[in-house]
């Protein structure tokens, strides 16, 4: 590599020689460019034929370079030396090039690779926990029995049934609160009347024990939902459920009522 520095000077006769050939082919390519302006094109050729000329020309050019062998231009070693130091560092420094942007790819890949592997490992890493939690649910799942999925729906039905008495509850208390159970009047009193539209007698049911019937006889028996409506039945109260839709009449037997799709 000592050879190669660029602090040792051409000898002079070197550079005379190489001055000397660098004359001859200044000369040459002067020779060459008055040939070149003397020659004119032919006018009457067509743009065409032109562009075929020159590509048939260059053709030629070629074929006679590729079968000539290539010559040095000096024969002296020390310009040659001196050409091929110019020639190996421009190469060197080119190399360097490369070799950084090589270097730069190098390091965003690792950093990609990097980052791609944290990225799989915390991957990785769920799957198993996932895994892990597929398989306890699988071992609960086969340690269940089946006394503790009837303990599980016996409590879920309790549960039902109380919330169903809370309802019952609280639909009675609104009942009771907006429409009472009708007083039975002295007899004076009803006397006094010109006109009744209906006798309440003692054994009218409240409101809420005929929407009470009507459920019970809808969950019991769904394929015979009816209720004969009888004396414990108030006619104002069957009227109103008819109205709003709550209950729906027999269609053969206006003495029986069930409860409607009113929700």
């Amino acid at each position: 590599m000592a050879g190669l520095e660029a602090g040792s000077p051409l000898p002079q006769a070197a550079q005379a020689e190489l001055l000397e050939l660098c004359e001859v082919q200044f000369a040459h390519l002067e020779k060459l460019q008055n040939e070149l302006l003397l020659s004119e094109p032919d006018l009457c050729d067509s743009p065409q034929e032109q562009i075929q000329n020159r590509l048939m020309v260059t053709e030629a050019e070629l074929k006679k370079r590729q079968t000539e062998e290539p010559k040095l231009l000096a024969e002296n070693p020390d310009v040659l030396f001196h050409a091929g130091k110019e020639e190996m560092l421009k190469l060197c420094s080119q190399l360097e090039t490369v070799l950084s942007c090589c270097e730069a790819k190098r390091d965003k890949l690792r950093e990609t690779k990097e980052l791609e592997q944290k990225w799989l490992e915390e991957k990785v890493q769920v799957l198993k926990a996932v895994k892990t939690h597929v398989e306890q649910l699988q071992k609960e799942k086969e340690n269940v029995s089946a006394l503790s999925m009837l303990q599980d729906i016996k409590e879920k039905i309790q549960k039902m049934k109380a919330y169903q008495e809370t309802l019952m509850e609280c639909l009675g208390d609104i009942l009771e609160k907006h429409i009472p159970l009708p007083q039975v009047e002295p007899e004076p009193s009803r006397r006094k009347k010109k006109s009744v539209e209906c006798e309440i007698t003692p054994e009218v049911v409240s409101l809420s024990e005929v929407l009470e019937a009507l459920m019970n006889k809808a969950l019991q028996s769904p394929h015979d939902p009816y209720v004969i409506v009888d004396n414990t039945f108030w006619p104002p109260y069957v009227e109103m459920l008819l109205r709003y839709g709550i209950a729906v009449r027999h269609q053969e037997n206006n003495f029986k009522i069930r409860l409607g799709a009113f929700f």
